[in-house]
């Protein structure tokens, strides 16, 4: 058995040749198969937002609630039960509030789904009731709190229309705020892959993402920038330094949460959230970026308003 085996590769090695393998890219994935499910993402997710905001919303609190399982799956995978039933009513709530009521109504709904997981928790067994509320109360500010900022532009731009649709054909500046904060986080992703995974030799946090690179950064941080200052330019109509201050901001709170989010699988010993999306992983391995950088783009977005 063991000749046997042994064998086609001691004939691949008399032919000069190396046995055939199936390497895995260095930056850790499927390339053709993430740029495909990327581009659809991003198509589908902008073309809602810009002709159906609405349809965005909706779009971005099934994001949510598809984050929020695979955290759920991943924490009772390692003994924590969250509360889900609240948790979920909480994920779809907060995105709709945002859009309907802006940030106050946000912030209620926060407050209401924080309160619901206490309350249904308390009627359970005590055993394990402190993990359980924890994590409940974490995956909504993690989750759904947070990229509920990107609904928020609509609101504030006051465009609830009940049928979705924009009034007159206009898409309002707050629409264009967040299609920019997305194209902000795609070139963060797609520059620092690119640049990682052909000169990166340096990790920026070796113990929790040894593959993402000081180099892989610094691509993101100058493909950004590019990006935000020709967006402000066609898009926005802002002077383009606003452009580079958006960029280092979307950038550094896309690395935070990439970061993060890589800390809490290392920590729940796991690769990816799931395998969902091809070449991507799970949501969340998605998302990462999105739900740190939104309400990051929505507090520059309104520090330079008047610029």
């Amino acid at each position: 058995m063991g000749q046997a085996e042994q064998a086609p590769a001691s004939r691949a090695r008399a032919r000069g040749s190396k046995p055939r393998s199936n390497p895995t890219p260095k930056a850790g994935r499927n390339l053709p198969a993430a740029i495909v499910v990327g581009l659809a993402m991003l198509i589908g997710v902008l073309g809602g937002l810009i002709f159906l905001p609405l349809g965005f919303v909706a779009v971005t609190t099934g994001f949510a609630v598809f984050g929020v399982w695979e955290i759920f799956r991943a924490l009772e995978a390692n003994g924590t039960r969250m509360p889900i039933i609240p948790v979920m009513v909480g994920t779809v709530a907060m995105p709709f509030a945002a859009y309907f009521g802006g940030l106050e109504s946000l912030l209620f709904a926060l407050l209401l789904s924080c309160v619901a997981v206490l309350l249904w928790r308390s009627v359970e067994s005590p055993v394990g009731s402190a993990n359980s509320i924890f994590a409940g109360v974490f995956a909504l500010g993690w989750v759904p709190f947070f990229i509920s900022f990107a609904t928020l532009p609509l609101h504030t731009a006051g465009v609830m229309p009940a049928l979705g649709l924009y009034p007159g054909g206009t898409v309002p500046a707050g629409a264009w705020q967040v299609a920019v904060m997305l194209l902000l986080v795609v070139s963060n992703d797609t520059f620092g892959y690119l640049v990682g995974a052909s000169l990166g030799k340096h990790p920026m946090a070796p113990k929790i993402s040894p593959k993402k690179s000081w180099e892989g950064f610094a691509g993101s941080v100058a493909g950004a920038m590019v990006i935000g200052v020709l967006a402000c330019i066609f898009l926005l109509d802002r002077p383009w330094w606003v452009g580079v201050i958006l960029a280092l901001g979307t950038v550094a709170a896309s690395t935070a949460g990439d970061l993060a989010e890589s800390m809490v699988k290392r920590e729940l010993g796991i690769k990816d959230m799931s395998s969902i999306l091809p070449g991507h992983g799970g949501v969340m391995d998605r998302l990462d970026s999105i739900v740190f950088a939104s309400p990051v783009a929505f507090v520059l977005f309104a520090v330079v308003s008047g610029a």
